[in-house]
């Protein structure tokens, strides 16, 4: 598949400066990218590379100013990365929508109402029930089970297991071997020290454009339901607890586990390997550094904390740079104790009464 820098240009929005008729038909990286290829710069740590690339079109920042003459055509546009991660859509967008039609062996059954433009995977089950949207793509090895419904132009990955009464958005993309629907994690103890499992009745429910991880499970709420909303972003590899809710356009990255009840707002940022208790609640705005333990609700809105326990950001840097001083400090305590000692001792000298 073949572009020209005109046709990436008007993509993109952007100038060219340059000769319009180059072609590519891949991408590369700026640092080893080859003729024929597409690249981009959008950090200045990369810019030496500019000069050295053997890329037959680069997307640039408009603010750019060239230190030497270069081979490639450049497209100027306001934001390189951004443009650069619209193409790649726009190319998925592309490759995606050619797959069309029911490979076999599939099991449909026959309560289940499909959408046109779908694309159904070799062994991949649709349950009762089951409604699919126009335009989704469903790989290999998938699982719907009964009463899931899936809007219009959503993709599920190989062996990704959505449980029976489960519903997902349009436009949600959702990576291999995710699990969304399981059982929440709830047992009563019994006076004879037995744990007595809770039913798990509610759902799982998953608004539009959000985009969840490969291996990442999301449990269903015992009643009610777990909530992702609009335009969130999950990592792989996330353990969602029964009846969280995720706020809209919120970013968790991998190896978190969010405990049940616990409701995150809009916006947020959680670095990986986080843990967050249950029934507590994340104000809009707010950014958890990795390998944060957060205990208590974050109540004020675009707070950052970090820590476990977590605590304010910042308070936390200068605790830590306190802590990295404590060998020096108890030096000059010493010091002073010692010059201390010598001075009460000379006080209470014979010599000097």
């Amino acid at each position: 598949m073949q572009f020209s820098a005109a046709q990436i240009a008007l993509m993109v929005k952007g100038t060219i400066e340059g000769n319009a008729d180059t072609a590519v038909d891949a991408f590369g990286k700026i640092e080893e990218a080859k003729k024929g290829e597409l690249a981009f710069l959008a950090n200045p740590k990369y810019e030496d590379f500019l000069y050295s690339t053997e890329a037959s079109i680069i997307i640039v920042n408009q603010q750019l100013q060239l230190k030497q003459a270069i081979e490639a055509t450049l497209i100027r546009v306001p934001d390189a990365y951004s443009a650069f991660a619209s193409l790649l859509y726009k190319y998925q967008q592309i490759k995606t929508q050619q797959l069309t039609g029911i490979q076999e062996p599939v099991y449909v059954h026959p309560s289940a109402k499909i959408g046109d433009d779908v694309f159904l995977g070799a062994f991949s089950y649709i349950g009762e029930n089951v409604v699919i949207g126009n335009g989704v793509k469903i790989f290999p090895g998938a699982y719907l089970g009964n009463q899931v419904q899936v809007g219009d132009h959503t993709i599920i990955h190989a062996g990704v297991k959505i449980y029976y009464d489960c519903i997902i958005g349009s436009h949600v993309v959702i990576h291999a071997g995710t699990v969304i629907g399981s059982d929440g994690f709830g047992y009563a103890p019994q006076p004879d020290g037995s744990l007595k499992k809770v039913p798990q009745i509610g759902i799982v429910m998953i608004e539009d454009a959000v985009e969840i991880g490969a291996n990442t499970t999301i449990d269903r709420a015992t009643i009610g339901k777990t909530l992702i909303k609009s335009g969130a972003k999950l990592d792989n590899l996330l353990q969602i607890a029964h009846n969280v809710e995720i706020g809209n356009n919120t970013v968790i990255a991998a190896q978190t586990g969010v405990s049940g009840s616990t409701k995150i707002g809009n916006n947020v940022m959680i670095g990986g390997q986080v843990g967050i208790v249950g029934h507590i609640q994340i104000a809009d705005g707010s950014k958890i550094n990795a390998q944060s333990g957060v205990s208590k609700s974050i109540k004020s809105a675009n707070t950052a904390v970090t820590g476990s326990p977590a605590h304010e950001y910042t308070a936390a840097l200068r605790s830590q740079a306190i802590t990295r001083n404590l060998p020096e400090l108890e030096k000059r305590i010493k010091e002073l104790e010692s010059a201390v000692k010598l001075l009460t001792e000379k006080l209470n000298s014979p010599d000097e009464k």
